[in-house]
């Protein structure tokens, strides 16, 4: 997959592809997105904090007893998707996020949209911070792992293997020229098969405690935190 350098200008110009796209699914977004964007924007605004910003798996622990720091910012939200971080980036940004980690893209697999368009929109929510928020540090995090051995794992996250490493490979790629940090999540989970290591989720695809340890563990040994 190659992008020009065209097409990167066009990515981080905040009024580029703004028309909707077919697989644009934030109209139809379910209601815990809207509720819980909804009591994000209710928060007293408080800069310089370090965010968390995601889907379920984001979501699904608490980072201040994880990180031991009682100010780290949860912006996770289940069931997200590129589009939906897009939608609600500016009330992150608006809190001058002094580091902003962003897990985000296995939901836009399970709803078949090209890695292409995951990628773009991963691209414009970095061009959109560096622009809205220019003093953050980005921290753009590889996609993780499934495991299908996993019988609870649904249908829509299967054979995405291929997928998740084309992205990640992008996103590593691109990271020096849109002044991120790509985090290398993925290598840390896997198991000798290349599926997510058993012991780090209860169905394929979410983490449990043992998973979210690890996640701290990489964050911590690369000195990102």
């Amino acid at each position: 997959m190659k992008f020009s350098f065209l097409f990167l200008s066009l990515v981080l110009s905040c009024s580029t592809f703004a028309q909707k796209k077919a697989y644009d699914t934030l109209p139809n977004m379910p209601e815990h997105y809207v509720t819980r964007y909804q009591l994000f924007q209710k928060q007293p605004v408080v800069t310089g904090r370090i965010v968390m910003v995601g889907n379920s798996i984001t979501e699904g622990t608490d980072w201040n007893r994880l990180l031991n720091d009682s100010t780290i910012i949860n912006r996770g939200i289940s069931g997200d998707v590129t589009f939906g971080v897009l939608n609600r980036l500016k009330e992150i940004t608006d809190r001058k996020p002094s580091k902003l980690f962003l897990l985000i893209g296995v939901n836009d697999l399970s709803r078949n949209t090209p890695d292409e368009v995951i990628i773009e929109n991963i691209f414009k929510i970095v061009g959109n911070i560096h622009s809205q928020s220019p003093k953050t540090a980005i921290y753009i995090q590889s996609i993780l792992p499934q495991n299908e051995s996993f019988k609870n794992l649904h249908s829509a996250f299967r054979n995405k293997g291929e997928h998740v490493k084309t992205i990640n490979a992008q996103l590593k790629k691109y990271d020096k020229k849109l002044k991120y940090t790509y985090v290398d999540l993925y290598s840390g989970f896997l198991d000798s098969n290349g599926s997510m290591e058993a012991k780090f989720t209860y169905d394929g695809l979410h983490l449990n405690a043992t998973g979210y340890d690890r996640w701290v563990e990489i964050l911590k040994k690369e000195k990102y935190l």
